[in-house]
């Protein structure tokens, strides 16, 4: 099963992979500009495989670039205080 089957399990990544780079000494810049470029990928290459993962994609197809910035500082947000734990 991929990460990206289950929300739980997908935010758990994402705290995992946040806490790593804080460790590495990203910036909180850094870390929300890769949140973007991820997402970025994710809407172009990678079919949403849950309900929460279809919302994101659909507002990402929407959103301007800087919304989509928005939306990844978000989620960066929501992984830092529930994702990871």
């Amino acid at each position: 099963m991929s990460v990206l089957d289950n929300w739980d399990q997908w935010k758990n990544f994402l705290g995992d992979r946040l806490q790593q780079g804080e460790h590495q000494g990203l910036s909180q810049n850094s870390v929300n500009d890769l949140a973007f470029e991820i997402g970025d990928y994710l809407a172009k290459q990678v079919d949403p495989k849950n309900d929460q993962e279809r919302v994101l994609a659909d507002l990402w197809s929407v959103a301007s670039d800087e919304e989509k910035h928005s939306i990844a500082s978000v989620m960066v947000k929501l992984v830092e205080n529930n994702g990871g734990q």
